[in-house]
């Protein structure tokens, strides 16, 4: 196992906290001491690519350091000494100030160091990036980058970007926390009963789910595999139909799903609370043991009963004094 930093977004705290916590319960890793403040958070996971990989696939986040276990100043120095390659391009910074330069003390030192070993004090395109912060007069804490999360990737995949557009539709950093909340890992099986523009149900392809999808209207469904396609991933099937009359196939690990709400998102005169009800108890049966659902709702009643606890519930402001809750649901006698 290895030590971590996760340095999360600010945006929406609480909802990126949630995230990282399931994220890290995908990939068999999970919090540990040593958080230094709300946004830079202590986690452990099983191996550096483990750490990539949780880079890779989070959304409210903006980059993961792996900690390094030295604290004293000449510790921290002899392992540069070993580690800086020449050529190496270094940059130093602290973990709780905006820029990259900093007056401490101990950074003469470790500058000298690097120099020492062939490497080359660059903070405008490093090849290697180091954080640090005092933990008390004479330690340190010390980290070096592992990875940053590509927020660009998320942005490519915006609405106005997308060949099949609407006007609602789950921005996809907002849908990758709901696919994240679900706990999803490679070959899972996920149902997105109201599966729209396909915003959600793509985020769970890019993470290697096996997607079926399903909305009412035909127009919706065949634009959902347009976007599909513009993104590079694939459903396993997008179906027509009223989601409440469809068979499950089998079992699924999750259900992931942003109900319709609002005057534009058509219910087809039903009442919104109803529908998601009515559809997402259906699929429910068919989650297997230790699966989770994760709607996207404006609050109101759960979509499901028992056995299915709300064991998530965090809210996420849209605009002005509307708010959306990202709720996850398990069974208490699941593993």
């Amino acid at each position: 196992m290895i030590d971590l930093w996760v340095e999360l977004s600010q945006e929406n705290p609480a909802l990126a906290a949630r995230e990282l916590e399931s994220t890290l319960a995908a990939l068999g890793g999970g919090p540990t001491d040593g958080s230094i403040s709300e946004s830079i958070v202590a986690v452990r996971l099983p191996s550096a690519s483990a750490g990539t990989a949780l880079a890779s696939r989070i959304a409210l986040a903006r980059r993961v350091l792996l900690r390094w276990p030295e604290a004293e100043v000449r510790a921290i120095t002899d392992r540069l000494a070993r580690d800086v390659h020449h050529g190496d391009r270094i940059s130093f910074r602290r973990i709780d100030r905006p820029t990259s330069r900093s007056t401490d003390p101990a950074l003469d030192e470790w500058v000298q160091a690097i120099r020492d070993a062939g490497g080359i004090l660059d903070l405008d395109a490093p090849t290697r990036q180091f954080r640090f912060l005092p933990a008390d007069d004479s330690r340190w804490q010390f980290a070096e980058l592992l990875a940053e999360v590509d927020r660009a990737s998320f942005d490519a995949r915006r609405m106005p970007r997308l060949p099949f557009r609407r006007p609602v539709s789950l921005a996809p950093r907002l849908a990758r926390v709901a696919a994240n909340l679900a706990r999803i890992r490679p070959g899972d099986r996920v149902v997105d009963p109201f599966v729209g523009t396909g915003a959600l149900a793509i985020e769970c392809a890019l993470l290697g789910a096996r997607v079926t999808g399903i909305d009412t209207d035909a127009e919706m469904a065949r634009g959902a595999l347009t976007n599909f396609a513009h993104v590079g991933v694939a459903a396993d099937s997008i179906v027509v139909d009223d989601a409440a009359a469809v068979a499950p196939d089998g079992l699924y690990e999750a259900i992931v799903t942003d109900p319709p709400y609002g005057r534009a998102s058509p219910t087809g005169g039903e009442d919104a609370e109803g529908l998601a009800r009515r559809v997402v108890s259906h699929w429910a049966r068919s989650v297997r043991p230790g699966g989770r659902i994760v709607v996207v709702v404006p609050g109101g009643a759960d979509p499901v009963g028992p056995p299915w606890l709300r064991v998530v519930c965090v809210q996420d402001r849209v605009h002005g004094s509307l708010t959306r809750e990202f709720r996850v649901y398990a069974r208490p006698d699941d593993p």
